[in-house]
């Protein structure tokens, strides 16, 4: 088990998703960037202890704007845009607050753990935990360290995925870890070979969930993530999207979130 104290920062899925789940570890602090983002954390929080039901943990979340209610937590867990420049900030602004014997962790997907660490200025007490939307139900967390990262940071963040619920899947530093190195070269490749073909979303989706088993079809996954976070994702990893892909984003049609994508929602 483990007793970390938990900091959470960030006000979106991710983070929310987090949260929630930590409350299994005792009370948690989410770090949101304003006054909105807080009230619309705290709603989707709730939403998310809800639908646990009795895999709730019994903590409390506390959602706040001030990096000074950080102190005291021994990890924090950062779950900000996928910018390595965000993702700076976010670590120069908690850092005063991290304590000497805290971790600091990065949830991103994509970029380099190493070179967060380095930006952290803490590299030895640097993961990174890759969890997966929606959190509350995905039991794989990736986790990688830079080269610095010591035995206990290691140790402990194993333990904290274990406490989680988690299965922790030691991975390389290579950018899209396993899953999103090998995921995004199937779903652009789905989509290439619709915009091939001219098979219509459903036929593809229908085809990949009754014959490889998948619970969800690519365009309908690619929908689920974002458009948009999905191109990104794949810039990053090297995978280039596809044209249709870019032409939905440049018409605002994001997936899910935004009512449009590949679907209508």
């Amino acid at each position: 088990m483990s007793d970390e104290k938990i900091a959470v920062i960030g006000s979106g899925a991710i983070a929310c998703g987090v949260a929630a789940v930590a409350t299994k570890t005792g009370d948690v602090t989410l770090l949101a960037r304003s006054e909105e983002s807080a009230e619309r954390a705290r709603g989707t929080v709730a939403k998310n202890i809800e639908r646990m039901g009795d895999e709730a943990g019994s903590g409390e979340v506390t959602v706040t704007t001030e990096a000074g209610d950080l102190a005291g937590c021994t990890y924090f867990i950062e779950a900000v845009a996928e910018d390595a420049g965000v993702k700076a900030q976010v670590f120069e602004q908690v850092l005063p607050h991290v304590g000497d014997d805290a971790i600091l962790a990065t949830t991103t997907s994509s970029l380099a753990v190493g070179e967060l660490a380095a930006a952290s200025g803490i590299p030895e007490r640097f993961a990174g935990l890759h969890v997966f939307n929606p959190v509350t139900k995905m039991a794989l967390v990736e986790l990688a360290f830079p080269d610095q990262a010591s035995e206990e940071t290691r140790e402990r963040s194993a333990a904290l995925c274990e406490a989680l619920g988690k299965t922790a899947v030691l991975v390389p530093d290579l950018p899209g870890f396993v899953v999103n190195r090998l995921l995004f070269d199937y779903l652009f490749t789905a989509v290439a070979y619709m915009e091939e073909t001219g098979l219509e979303p459903e036929a593809i989706d229908e085809a990949m969930k009754l014959g490889a088993g998948h619970p969800m079809g690519p365009m309908a996954l690619l929908d689920f993530v974002g458009l948009d976070v999905s191109a990104a994702i794949g810039e990053q990893i090297g995978c280039t999207p596809p044209q249709t892909v870019r032409d939905l984003i440049a018409e605002g049609k994001l997936g899910r979130k935004s009512g449009e994508g590949f679907y209508t929602y």
